[in-house]
C-alpha cells in the first residue's frame, strides 16, 4: 500500500481491491437517496399556482407510480435539486472511478509492472510500435471533468433565479443527459477493464521495500513497554541501517533485536499482513468478513 505514492506497509491485493467496493456503494447509496426525493409527482403545480382543476393528485402518483406527491406549487415548478443532486452523486462516482484509473494506469508502467493492460482496453502507438497504452483509463479520468462541468453549468443556471419559474430552466435538460450517458459510458469500459485485467503478484511482493515493516517494528517495541515515540526513533534508525547497506544485517543490528526480544521471523511480510486482523484491516479473516459483508449488501 501506498501514502504519499511512497511504499506504506504491505497489505493484501484483494484488500486494496475491496476499498474499491466500499467507495463505489457509497456511490450507490447516494443514488438511492437521491432516488428518494426525486420519487414525488409534480403533476398538478400548474405554472405556478397549481391547477384550476379538481384533480385527484394522490391517485394520478399512485396510477403513474410516484410515491407520494410535490407539497407546493411555486416549489414544484422552480425546484432542480433532484437534477443537482444526481450530478453531484455523479461527479463523487466520476472521482472515484478516476482514482481506480490513476492507480491501475501507474501500475500498467514498466517501473511498477503490476498489471497486464488487456488488448481489448489498450491501443498503440502512430508512431512508436512497442506501445500498450491505457486509453480506456485514460478517458475515463479525463470525462470526470466533463461531469464536473455538467455540475458547475446546473449550479450556475440555479443560483440567482427568483421564484418560480425563468427561462434558463431550460438549461437543465443538458447537463444532466449528458451526465447520464457519460457515467454509464465509463461504468461499462471500467467493468469491462476489470473482467480481463491480470494482476502480477509475484511482482508487487518482488518490489516491496523491507523498510515498510519499519510500522510493525515500532508496534512491537511499544507493546514490550517503550513510549512509541522512542520505538518510532528506534525503528527509524533500523530502516536507515537497512537502505544504506541494501538488506538488513542481523550481526549490526542484534544489539536492537536482542534488547527488544525481537524474533528473527518477526520481518516477514505475511506475519505484517496477518497483525492486522482486526475488523476493517488486512488481515485474512478481516478480509474474508469485508468480502461476505460485500456480497450480503449486493444481494439486498
Amino acid at each position: 500500500s501506498y501514502t504519499h505514492l511512497q511504499q506504506a506497509q504491505p497489505v493484501r491485493l484483494g484488500h486494496y481491491l475491496m476499498s474499491w467496493f466500499w467507495m463505489l456503494q457509497r456511490d450507490s447509496g447516494r443514488f438511492k437517496d437521491a432516488g428518494k426525493r426525486t420519487d414525488k409527482m409534480p403533476l398538478g403545480a400548474g405554472a405556478v399556482a397549481g391547477s384550476g382543476f379538481d384533480i385527484d393528485r394522490e391517485f394520478l402518483a399512485d396510477k403513474l407510480g410516484f410515491s407520494s406527491i410535490t407539497e407546493n406549487s411555486i416549489d414544484t415548478v422552480s425546484d432542480r435539486d433532484y437534477i443537482i443532486e444526481t450530478i453531484s452523486a455523479s461527479s463523487i462516482l466520476m472521482m472515484h472511478l478516476s482514482r481506480i484509473a490513476e492507480d491501475l494506469i501507474i501500475w500498467s508502467s514498466v517501473e511498477f509492472g503490476f498489471i497486464d493492460l488487456p488488448e481489448k482496453y489498450a491501443t498503440g502507438s502512430s508512431m512508436m510500435p512497442q506501445k500498450k497504452n491505457p486509453d480506456s483509463l485514460e478517458l475515463v479520468r479525463g470525462k470526470t471533468g466533463r461531469v464536473y462541468g455538467s455540475l458547475m453549468t446546473i449550479l450556475t443556471v440555479m443560483k440567482g433565479l427568483p421564484l418560480s419559474y425563468g427561462k434558463d430552466l431550460q438549461e437543465d435538460k443538458e447537463p444532466l443527459f449528458d451526465t447520464m450517458k457519460t457515467i454509464q459510458g465509463c461504468l461499462k469500459i471500467m467493468e469491462g477493464f476489470l473482467e480481463l485485467v491480470e494482476f502480477d503478484t509475484d511482482r508487487m511482493e518482488e518490489v516491496i521495500d523491507r523498510s515498510v515493516l519499519a510500522t510493525d517494528l515500532a508496534d512491537y517495541i511499544t507493546k514490550r513497554g517503550k513510549p512509541f515515540r522512542k520505538a518510532h526513533e528506534t525503528a527509524g534508525q533500523l530502516v536507515k541501517f537497512d537502505k544504506k547497506n541494501k538488506k538488513l544485517d542481523v550481526d549490526i543490528v542484534s544489539d536492537i533485536l536482542k534488547e527488544y526480544d525481537i524474533p528473527l521471523d518477526f520481518f516477514d511480510l505475511n506475519e505484517s499482513v496477518e497483525r492486522r486482523s482486526l475488523p476493517g484491516g488486512t488481515g485474512k479473516k478481516a478480509l474474508l468478513k469485508q468480502i461476505a459483508d460485500a456480497k450480503r449488501i449486493i444481494k439486498g
